[in-house]
Parts: C-alpha cells; structure tokens; sequence
C-alpha cells in the first residue's frame, strides 16, 4: 500500500462503506470525500461525513499508519486543526484524540491485486493486457490531457526562451527550429550554434546562400579542417572573414556524426538550415501567417545546396543523391516547432485563436510513425492524427514509464473493482 493508492482509495470511496466505525466506536457515513489537495495541507479539503449523529464540514487527512500522524509533525501545525477525520490504512495505535478511521479491511482484494500488478508490470505500458478491456470513449476523451500537458510545458520552455531572448518571436523560432534540425543526437549543439548567430547578422546574408553556409558550418566547429575540395575552401575563407567582421565566438558542443544515418549527418541539415533561412528569412512570420499546414510543409520541403547532391561530409564525395527535406522531416518541425510555437504565442498574448489552430493543425496532419506509436498499434490503438500521436508520446512518456496509473483516467477505469 502507499499514501497515493490510499488517496484514490478514498477520492474513489472504493471501500465498503457498510457498518463503518471509528476507533472510537462512531458510525461513519462518508457524505462527500472532498477534493483532492495538491497543496499545501491536509489531503482533501471540503469534506462531509456525518460520524454518529453530527455531521462535520472540514478536512480529511490520510496516512498508511496512525502514528504518521506525529512522525508528520501534524499535531502542531495550524493547517491540520480543522482536520475531521483522520483516515489511515492499518492503525498501529498512537494519538486519538481525532476520529480515526481504518480501511485496511474494507477495500476488495481485486483492487489492490490490480495495483500490484501494474506496478510490477514490464511490458510495453503497465496495462497492456487490460487496456482492451478500456471503453473506447475512456479511450479517446483521454487523449486531450496528454496532449494538453504536452503543449502546456512545451509553452513554458518557449516561455523560458522567450525571457533569454528579450521576447523575440522571430529569435525563439530560431533557434527553435535549428534544434530541431540537429534531431536528438546534435540538439543541443545546433541550439548553441543558432544562439551565437543572432538574426540581425543572419539577416543581413538573407539572399546569399553560400555565406549562411559558411556561418552556419563555422560557428557549429565544421570548417576548422585543412580541406582539399574548392567547395569546403570557398566556405572557409567566407567564414573566416564573417568570424571577423563580426567578432563572432564559436560553440563548444561538438558535432556528432555516429550512429546516424548519412542523411541525418549535421553537415547535410545545416546546409538544408542555410537554404530554408535564405527562403525564409521571417520564420515566425511566415509561421504565423500560414493558413494550412499542408502548404507549410511544402514550404519546408527545401534542397541542400547542389555540392550536397554528391556528398554527405566534406571532401567525401558519393554516388548522386539530392539532400532534401522530406515529408516525414517537414512534418515533425511542424509537430515539434511550429505548432508549440503558435501554442505559446496564443497562450502569451492571450489570443486563443493560435492555440486553436496549434491544435487544428495536428488534426490534419498525418500520425508520426514511431516505436512509440507503433506499439500502441499492436495493442489496437489506432493513431488518426498527428494530434493522437502527440498525445500517445506523452501518456508513453509521462504517465506509463513513470507508472502514474493513478493520474491516469485509463489506469483508474482499469482498477474499478466494478470492472472485472
């Protein structure tokens, strides 16, 4: 037993509640459990039980043992002293001087059998041999949390950037999406370089395609080599000469280039950075003003400068392959910048029109097809939208793997002892 399932147990009064009583011999008629606290002080607060003949309005607080009771410093804390009753799962004897009422033999064995089980679970999510049992609406009306949850601490991140910018839409839509091209393995590293390359330089090289290059190889550490190839020299000296004249300060993460495939090689998708910066020089303009996400991502969908075409790293040439931003690319810069962009842009200004559409905008776009997303498939749940797979990511990654089953509308439709 622990204090979280002893809270559902009562939030959810999945407890017998015939013939209750009080240590000290009080019938006990829960009226209402209360609401749950998540703050500071007792655990639920706006309760009703009527404990003999007197009803009482007040506050419940919940232990596994009596004496948690002291062992919590309670008895002189002033945010317990309209406690009404003191509920615990097993008494050990200790202080009375509160109603005291124990469950430990008044919740169904099916339950805490179910508990048990999900906590010591190793498949792929913690129900998943329960999950089926799930009404379908459980199933769908569930996903607005996750997504919710997701979007909301996506907002305070571009909240916490937007602070370090100076409140610069266009600056955190940077370096936004320059972490997103370095994809996980170079994330960091891309988000240092796109922070050392302010846009008011950037801009300034806006129609010229090779210098953006050269800025944006450089300051990531990929032009400090002695090269042999005319394409590398050329971006070279275009650098050294913008490092200059700029008073500009490389970065300290290193590129990585293994265990990736060629094509996510950081080299290929600066180049692919440097030819969508020189096509969009207003991300969040453009971003903002985009009426279909459709027509976005064919915006995104740019090609790497044509030496690309025969290579993946410098001096290194390869059979002939244009590096283009596929569809599969364009739609998680969709799903993974720009969406949670326009989110915080809407939550920031008060204008909910931009969360709206955030969220339109993954209705209409295709489900990411991932491991994640796939072994949900298996389990017959099926992804219509980017706005389900977003939502799956964050029940996988924030309520399954952390085993908050009791957080979770899925998990407590599967330990109703009413559900077999």
């Amino acid at each position: 037993m622990t204090e979280k399932l002893l809270h559902f147990i009562w939030q959810f009064r999945y407890f017998n509640p015939g013939s209750l009583l009080t240590r000290q011999g009080d019938t006990v008629d829960v009226i209402f459990p209360g609401h749950y606290n998540l703050n500071q002080g007792p655990d639920f607060t706006a309760a009703r039980v009527k404990i003999g003949m007197q009803t009482w309005a007040g506050t419940v607080e919940l232990h596994l043992r009596t004496s948690d009771w002291g062992k919590h410093g309670h008895s002189s804390d002033k945010n317990y002293r309209n406690v009404i009753l003191h509920v615990v799962w097993e008494d050990d004897g200790g202080e009375d001087h509160l109603p005291l009422l124990a469950l430990q033999n008044r919740v169904p064995h099916l339950l805490l059998e179910k508990y048990e089980m999900l906590m010591q679970s190793v498949s792929f999510i913690p129900c998943e041999n329960q999950i089926g049992t799930v009404h379908p609406l459980t199933m769908i009306s569930w996903t607005d949390s996750p997504l919710a949850g997701r979007l909301g601490r996506k907002s305070i991140h571009v909240f916490e950037m937007l602070n370090e910018s100076y409140v610069h839409w266009e600056e955190v839509s940077w370096w936004m999406i320059a972490r997103n091209f370095g994809m996980t393995v170079n994330a960091d590293a891309f988000e240092a370089m796109a922070k050392s390359l302010p846009l008011s330089i950037l801009r300034k090289h806006s129609g010229q395609l090779i210098q953006l290059e050269a800025l944006l190889m450089g300051q990531a550490g990929l032009l400090e080599t002695v090269f042999t190839e005319d394409y590398p020299l050329m971006l070279q000296k275009e650098y050294r000469y913008l490092k200059k004249k700029y008073k500009l300060e490389t970065i300290t993460h290193p590129v990585h280039f293994l265990r990736m495939r060629p094509g996510n090689f950081p080299t290929v998708r600066l180049a692919q950075l440097a030819r969508l910066l020189a096509k969009l020089p207003q991300l969040f303009g453009f971003f903002r003003e985009a009426e279909s996400p459709t027509l976005l991502m064919k915006q995104l969908e740019v090609i790497a400068n044509d030496y690309w075409h025969y290579h993946y790293r410098f001096d290194e040439p390869t059979a002939y392959k244009p590096k283009a931003i596929g569809s599969s690319m364009a739609l998680g810069i969709i799903i993974n910048t720009v969406a949670p962009l326009l989110f915080a842009y809407g939550l920031f200004n008060k204008l909910p029109e931009f969360q709206i559409k955030a969220i339109k905008w993954m209705e209409e776009l295709p489900a990411e097809t991932n491991a994640i997303t796939a072994g949900f498939q298996k389990l017959g749940i099926v992804c219509r939208h980017a706005r389900d797979s977003q939502a799956l990511l964050e029940l996988k990654t924030n309520w399954c793997n952390l085993k908050n089953c009791l957080s979770c509308a899925i998990g407590k439709s599967v330990l109703d002892p009413g559900q077999s």
